[in-house]
C-alpha cells in the first residue's frame, strides 16, 4: 500500500512540476548492482538526445516499477542530465517448503505461487502468495494449519532464501451433515447425492470425510441439479456453511435449502432460421408433445438440446447456437422457446490441455468430440467437457476460448484440477445366513493413464473368492473400454454336503454403447474347475467328481433409461446375457434375462415403486448332464422368507438347483412410517420364484410349485454401519423348502 501511494505521489509531482520539455544529453543511473544500465534504459523506454516531456518521465517511472525489479526509484531531470536513483529488489535464491511430507501437495503449493526461484522478491507479491497457500490448505481440509516464514538475506549478492515452515495440523473432519429449510426430500436421500461424507472411524482413507470447499461447492451444484431434475425449477441453496461442533477438529456442515414449488412443462416451441428445412426437425416436435404437462426436468432440457444438435450435425448445419427462453405461466407452468441461430463460423486451431500433472494428456483428448481443425460447435464442445468431468478423476474442469492466429480460428484452453482417485474399502457382515468379510482396493487413474485397477476379496462361511480387474477406457482409440480380470473361488461344503469346488480363471472383454442407452459387452472367459467329494456326498456329486476346463464366449445387452443408476426414481433396466461354449468339458448354453422398472409414486419422489423379473436357463447342447456347480438357483435377494439355496429339487439331502429359475419381485418404500427418524427406511415387498428341471435324474422331484412370500424390510444407518433386516411370511411353499422368517445383515463395504 505504501508503494502504491509513493508511486501516485511521484507521478503527481512530475505531472504538476515538470511542465516543460527537455532534451536528455546524459543518463546517470545509481544504485543498480544486478541489472545493467542498458537494460534499465530499455525497460524505462528512455530515448537519449530527444526531448522528454512530463508524460515521458511519468511513463518511465511507471514502467520501471512495473518490472518489480526495484523497491524504490527516484528520477530527476536537470540541466539535460537524467538522474535515476534506485534500489533493487533482492533476487529469490530459493523457496523452501518444509513441514509437509506429501510431495504432490508441495508441488501444488509451489505451482500456486507467482514468485519463483530466480525472480525478484516483493513483499506485496509474497503476501499474496501466502494467502493463496492458506486458501489451498483450507480447501484441502487443513483448517488448522499454520505458516511460519523465515527469510535468509544475502546482502553480498542481494539475494534472499524464503523458508515456509508449514504445520498442517489435523484435517477438519465432517462430523455431521444436516439439511434445513424447505427441503422436500429426506436427509438420507440427499446424503446419497452429495460428494461430502460424514466421518466414521472406518473411513480412514477417503478424503471426502474432511471439510473441503471445492467439494462443498460441488455438493451445492449436485443438490441444485437433483432438485431441478425433479421439478423444482426455482430451487435455491440459500447457504452452505460449516461450524465447529465442539469436538476437536470436527465441523457440522449445514445446507439450507429452499426447494420452492414444483413446476411443469407447458408449451414448447422451436424457432428455426428461414433457410432451414423444418421437416428435418419433426422429431423435436414429437418430443415436445411427450413432455407437455410433465414435471420440469433439467435432464429433459438437455435431451432436447442434444436432439437438436444431432439433427443439425446430420443435416450439415455445422455452425449453430441455441438460445433458450423460458416464461412462467399459471403459477407453476413454464413455456420454453428454443431459438436456433447461425453462429459465428470459426474453426478450432488448437486445444491446450493444462493442469494435468499426473494424468496423461491423451486420457483427456480421447474424450473430446470437437478436435483441432474441426468447425467449432458449442453444444458438442460442452458435451466434451461433460465427458471429461464424468471420468471422476478431476476436481474441476474449466475452459477458455481465445482468438487464434487468423480471423476464423479460435484456441481453446482446457484446464483441469486433479483429485485423489484411489479408494480402499474394508467391510464385514453378519446375518442369519452366516458371516462375511470383504475388502477392495481401487485406483481409477492408475499411473495417470485413466485405467481402473480394482482388487477385491470376500471370505464367507462356505468359501473364499477374490478377483483383480483391469479396465482401460478408449482402448486403441476405439472409444471402447477394455477390461480383463483374474478370479479365484473356493466353495467348501465337505462337512455339510460332502463336496468342495475350486475354480480359477480369467476373462477378457469390452463394453461400448451400441446405440443411445444400449450397451453391448462381449467377453471371453476361461475357467478351470476341480470338484472333490468325500463319503458323505450324494451319488450325483460323486459321479461328477473331477477336473473341468471351460472356454466360453459371453455377451450381454444392457438397455438403461434410469434417471440415476445408484438410487433411481424412474426408468427401466433390461439386461440379457448369454454364455456360449467354445472349448469346454461340458457344452452348455446359459441364458439370463433381467428386467426392472422404477416409478415414483408421489410428488416428492421419496416413494418409489419397483417391479423386476428374472429368468435363467441352462441346457446342454449334446444332451449331457449339466454340472452341479453350473446349475441355476434362485438368487438370494429375489426370494426372501426362505433360506439361501434351500429351495427346489433335492438329491438326497442336497438342494441341487435346476435347469431353470424364475422370479418376480414387487416392492415400494414406505416414507410415511416413522418419518421423524431420518436414518430409518421401511419398505414393503412381495416375492415369487421357482427353480425346476433336473436333467440328470428324472426321479428327483422338480415340482413347479411357485414359492412366494411377503413382508417388511427395514434399513437403518447406525454409527457402525448400515443395518438391514426383513420380516417375511411365506405364502406358498413346498414341504421340503427351508423357510426363514427373519433375516438381517450388519456391515457393508465402505
Amino acid at each position: 500500500m505504501k508503494k502504491i501511494f509513493l508511486n501516485f505521489f511521484l507521478i503527481l509531482v512530475f505531472s504538476t512540476n515538470l511542465s516543460f520539455s527537455n532534451e536528455i544529453n546524459e543518463i546517470k543511473i545509481i544504485g543498480n548492482k544486478r541489472i545493467s544500465n542498458e537494460t534499465i534504459i530499455v525497460l524505462g523506454d528512455i530515448k537519449p538526445k530527444q526531448n522528454f516531456t512530463n508524460k515521458d518521465l511519468n511513463n518511465t517511472l511507471r514502467k520501471l516499477y512495473e518490472t518489480n525489479f526495484f523497491s524504490d526509484i527516484n528520477i530527476n531531470l536537470e540541466n539535460k542530465i537524467l538522474k535515476i536513483e534506485l534500489i533493487e529488489n533482492p533476487i529469490i535464491e530459493k523457496i523452501n517448503i518444509i513441514g509437509i511430507k506429501k510431495k504432490s501437495l508441495i508441488e501444488a503449493l509451489k505451482a500456486s505461487m507467482s514468485l519463483k526461484d530466480r525472480m525478484s522478491y516483493t513483499e506485496f507479491q509474497f503476501n499474496k502468495d501466502i494467502n493463496k497457500i492458506k486458501n489451498i490448505l483450507t480447501t484441502s481440509g487443513y483448517y488448522f494449519s499454520s505458516i511460519k516464514v523465515t527469510k535468509e538475506d544475502n546482502n553480498e549478492f542481494n539475494s534472499i532464501i524464503l523458508n515456509l515452515d508449514i504445520e498442517l495440523g489435523k484435517k477438519a473432519k465432517i462430523k455431521d451433515i444436516i439439511f434445513i429449510g424447505d427441503k422436500k426430500f429426506k436427509d438420507k436421500r440427499l446424503l446419497e447425492l452429495i460428494a461430502s461424507e460424514e466421518y466414521k472411524f472406518w473411513k480412514f482413507i477417503t478424503n471426502k470425510v474432511y471439510l473441503n470447499k471445492s467439494l462443498v461447492d460441488l455438493d451445492t451444484r449436485l443438490l441444485q441439479n437433483y432438485y431441478k431434475n425433479n421439478g423444482y425449477y426455482n430451487v435455491k441453496i440459500l447457504s452452505s456453511y460449516a461450524e465447529l461442533d465442539g469436538t476437536e477438529g470436527s465441523f457440522k456442515l449445514t445446507f439450507n435449502i429452499d426447494a420452492g414449488k414444483k413446476y411443469y412443462f407447458n408449451e414448447l416451441n422451436l424457432e428455426l432460421p428461414d433457410d432451414y428445412n423444418k421437416s428435418d426437425f419433426e422429431s423435436i416436435n414429437k418430443l415436445f408433445r411427450s413432455l407437455s404437462n410433465k414435471e420440469y426436468s433439467l435432464d429433459n432440457l438437455n435431451t432436447i438440446l442434444n436432439e437438436i444438435d444431432q439433427i443439425a450435425s446430420l443435416q450439415l448445419y455445422d455452425f449453430i447456437k441455441i438460445d433458450v427462453k423460458e416464461n412462467i405461466v399459471d403459477e407453476n407452468k413454464i413455456n420454453f422457446n428454443f431459438f436456433v441461430e447461425d453462429s459465428d463460423k470459426f474453426y478450432v486451431e488448437k486445444i491446450n490441455i493444462l493442469g494435468n500433472f499426473n494424468t496423461l494428456e491423451e486420457v483427456i483428448r480421447n474424450k473430446l468430440i470437437v478436435d483441432e481443425g474441426d468447425p467449432f460447435n458449442e453444444i458438442l464442445y460442452n458435451k466434451s467437457v461433460n465427458e471429461i468431468r464424468s471420468l471422476g478423476i478431476f476436481k474441476k474442469v474449466d475452459t477458455e476460448i481465445i482468438d487464434g492466429s487468423t480471423l476464423n480460428t479460435k484456441i481453446i484452453n482446457l484446464s483441469v484440477e486433479e483429485q485423489p482417485t484411489g479408494e480402499i474399502s474394508l467391510g464385514a457382515g453378519i446375518g442369519t445366513t452366516g458371516g462375511v468379510v470383504g475388502g477392495s482396493l481401487k485406483e481409477k487413474n492408475f499411473m495417470g493413464s485413466g485405467v481402473t485397477l480394482d482388487t477385491d476379496f470376500q471370505i464367507s462361511d462356505d468359501g473364499v473368492k477374490g478377483s483383480i480387474t483391469y479396465a482401460k477406457p478408449n482402448f486403441n482409440y476405439t472409444d471402447n473400454t477394455l477390461f480383463t480380470s483374474i478370479k479365484s473361488t473356493t466353495k467348501d461344503n465337505l462337512s455339510s454336503s460332502g463336496y468342495k469346488i475350486t475354480t480359477a480363471g480369467f476373462s477378457l472383454g469390452t463394453k461400448f454403447e451400441q446405440y443411445e442407452n444400449l450397451f453391448f459387452s462381449p467377453e471371453i472367459d476361461f475357467t478351470q474347475e476341480d470338484l472333490t467329494t468325500n463319503s458323505s456326498a450324494s451319488t450325483s456329486f460323486k459321479k461328477q467328481e473331477g477336473s473341468y476346463s471351460d472356454f466360453y464366449f459371453n455377451y450381454s445387452l444392457l438397455y438403461d433409461t434410469r434417471d440415476n443408476s445408484f438410487n433411481p426414481n424412474r426408468g427401466n433396466v433390461f439386461i440379457f446375457n448369454q454364455e456360449l461354449p467354445l472349448i469346454s468339458s461340458d457344452n452348455e448354453i446359459r441364458n439370463t434375462l433381467r428386467f426392472t422398472k422404477y416409478k415414483s409414486l408421489n410428488d416428492t419422489k421419496d416413494m418409489v415403486g419397483k417391479a423386476s423379473f428374472y429368468l435363467s436357463a441352462i441346457n446342454s447342447i449334446d444332451g449331457s448332464d449339466v454340472r452341479i456347480s453350473k446349475r441355476t438357483k434362485i438368487p438370494f435377494n429375489r426370494l426372501r422368507g426362505f433360506e439361501k439355496g434351500k429351495v427346489g429339487p433335492i438329491d438326497g439331502g442336497d438342494y441341487v438347483g435346476g435347469n431353470y429359475a424364475a422370479a418376480i419381485n414387487l416392492s415400494t418404500n414406505l416414507p410415511g412410517i416413522l418419518s421423524s427418524f431420518e436414518n430409518l427406511d421401511f419398505s414393503y415387498f412381495i416375492d415369487a420364484a421357482n427353480v425346476w428341471g433336473v436333467d440328470y435324474d428324472s426321479s428327483i422331484d422338480d415340482s413347479s410349485k411357485i414359492r412366494s412370500s411377503t413382508g417388511i424390510a427395514v434399513d437403518f444407518l447406525t454409527p457402525v454401519g448400515p443395518l438391514s433386516f426383513s420380516w417375511s411370511l411365506p405364502i406358498t411353499k413346498q414341504s421340503s423348502d427351508k423357510t426363514q422368517t427373519f433375516r438381517f445383515n450388519l456391515g457393508t463395504t465402505f
